[in-house]
């Protein structure tokens, strides 16, 4: 069975593969999210659904500012239930069956949308079907890929589906400027009609993956459990038996799985003062919406409308700009959240985006863009410079904390309330934006600018930095009276001078554990020489403040 080693441990192919399927889900999500924003300046579209006062001139056609709100911003409202509802569906069905009938509902959403003549309600509710179809998907997608892929491995591949949404994205865009000259219906028909076909990908492909061992574990299938877990570590079926290290992971399982069930908490408990566990849910779900507040998806919902405002005679072509910049700037994202931590990228992410937003909002106001190119492309440039800072901080940051924040009772509900509330004030702005810009027009960028800061400073002096520490730390972390937000960086647990020493320790302990140097035979004895001069984990926890053992990584 194909395999490769990361930390010499082997991990299957099979594990990339079903990571990066599932991540199917996440294209799905940023493939509806991109369509619409070009979709509504297409002719045929203008003249089937807007407010024409003459029928056979698309120029002579508008969307009311409620209609093209509600045809925007329901897809927003679909996910908000979907999300909240996924979970559920993912623990009765199980991950693959939920993710293919997921996109199940999804199909019927497009159906019902290509299928509308003349009917801009028909549109609208076509994307809420879709939209919960999506937002189920961004549920059981995370859960399923974090479940099945290897630790190791686990941050990059779960990673991959905010990687996803940012191509869909791309890809919308480029569809979009491919059959915007076709004539009649199919200029957005077949924009909307393709998405078929990332639903069909996904709800099929899925099914030819593992199920994810976790789930099958809770549902004491343990030996199916050791099969799919065999399947994506790259161990052939013959040897699953006598696997001891397929045995220890499964054992892990079983004990984490009777831990989950004896501390299983309600929802009441993620709003109690305690612990700190209403500081947290209330933290991670303003950080969500301040997500939102970024202004990242009024460039994304209204891209093309907005360019065309300024005077740029393809606003098409502006919008893959964007969306190039948003895809391959999330690759970045990826390492700065990893290299640098949590707070700071995102309290210098908030201050980047305010600076160019700023720029965006002082350009539009002081001279009208229409009649002055210069000013223009000064608002493109810094379109495109926010959009960088977004995909590099705010964009992956908040997904990652809004994982690893909450304590293991009570993860799953104030993950799901984090998630509700991203995609609550998702819909607002969708429903909103054209309100506000009829009313102030580019001054919204001076809005968004102020919401930036105050995103930054919210990080500053109430988030706590959790790169590298096990959640279980990070749930000490956030009980230890003596640990500010702001000092947070440099906490470890007793038995450890610091956070750099904590790290040092897992590597060395890891090693011991999984035989490093024996199976990764580098022959030079370096590994080995490293592991003997650190000592035992019981020795280097001792050394810390002399005090107390180090506790367990």
């Amino acid at each position: 069975m194909a395999r490769f080693y990361v930390q010499g441990v082997p991990i299957g192919y099979m594990a990339v593969m079903l990571a990066v399927l599932a991540s199917m889900g996440g294209f799905i999500f940023g493939y509806d999210t991109g369509q619409i924003s070009d979709i509504l300046l297409m002719q045929d579209f203008l003249l089937r659904f807007a407010t024409c006062s003459d029928p056979t001139n698309a120029s002579t056609c508008q969307f009311s500012i409620v209609r093209e709100g509600l045809i925007v911003a329901l897809l927003s409202i679909g996910t908000l239930i979907g999300a909240l509802l996924g979970a559920k569906i993912a623990d009765f069905l199980g991950r693959r069956r939920a993710m293919s009938s997921e996109c199940g509902i999804f199909i019927v959403g497009v159906i019902i949308q290509i299928t509308s003549s003349h009917s801009w309600v028909q549109i609208a509710l076509g994307r809420l079907i879709s939209g919960l179809g999506v937002g189920a998907l961004s549920a059981a997608v995370p859960m399923y890929q974090a479940e099945t892929a290897p630790y190791q491995i686990r941050g990059t591949l779960t990673a991959t589906y905010q990687l996803f949404i940012t191509f869909g994205i791309l890809v919308a865009y480029c569809i979009s400027i491919g059959t915007r000259h076709m004539s009649g219906s199919g200029s957005w028909r077949t924009v909307v009609g393709i998405g078929f076909i990332w639903a069909t990908i996904l709800g099929v492909g899925i099914l030819f993956m593992p199920e994810s061992p976790r789930w099958l574990a809770s549902r004491g299938r343990f030996d199916e459990a050791r099969i799919s877990l065999a399947k994506s570590r790259g161990i052939p079926a013959s040897e699953t038996d006598g696997n001891w290290k397929l045995h220890r992971e499964l054992e892990d399982m079983r004990e984490s799985l009777e831990y989950e069930k004896a501390v299983k908490a309600g929802w009441v408990d993620c709003f109690k003062p305690v612990n700190k566990q209403l500081y947290r849910t209330l933290l991670v779900m303003t950080l969500q919406m301040f997500q939102q507040l970024t202004g990242a998806n009024y460039f994304f919902y209204y891209g093309a409308t907005i360019f065309t405002s300024v005077g740029i005679e393809d606003s098409f072509v502006t919008q893959i700009i964007l969306g190039a910049v948003n895809f391959v700037c999330t690759f970045g994202g990826m390492y700065v959240m990893e290299k640098f931590g949590r707070r700071w990228p995102l309290i210098i992410g908030g201050m980047w985006q305010s600076a160019w937003l700023f720029v965006f909002a002082a350009a539009g106001t002081a001279k009208p863009p229409q009649d002055n190119k210069s000013i223009g492309t000064l608002m493109i440039v810094s379109a495109c410079l926010f959009i960088f800072g977004y995909a590099m901080t705010w964009a992956p940051g908040v997904w990652i904390l809004t994982g690893e924040t909450f304590p293991t009772r009570t993860r799953a509900k104030q993950a799901s309330l984090a998630a509700a509330s991203n995609w609550l004030w998702n819909f607002l702005l969708a429903f909103f934006t054209p309100f506000i810009v009829k009313a102030i027009q580019f001054r919204y960028g001076f809005v968004f600018a102020a919401c930036n800061l105050t995103g930054a400073v919210i990080v500053y002096f109430f988030l706590y930095e959790s790169s590298d520490l096990s959640l279980e730390h990070v749930d000490q972390m956030y009980n230890d009276p003596s640990c500010k937000p702001w000092t947070s960086v440099h906490w470890a647990p007793d038995g450890f001078e610091s956070r750099a020493d904590l790290v040092e320790h897992r590597k060395v302990e890891q090693a011991q554990k999984l035989g490093l140097v024996d199976e990764k035979k580098h022959g030079d004895g370096a590994d080995e020489e490293r592991i003997s001069h650190s000592g035992s984990p019981t020795e280097r926890g001792s050394v810390g403040n002399g005090t107390q053992g180090a506790k367990a990584v």
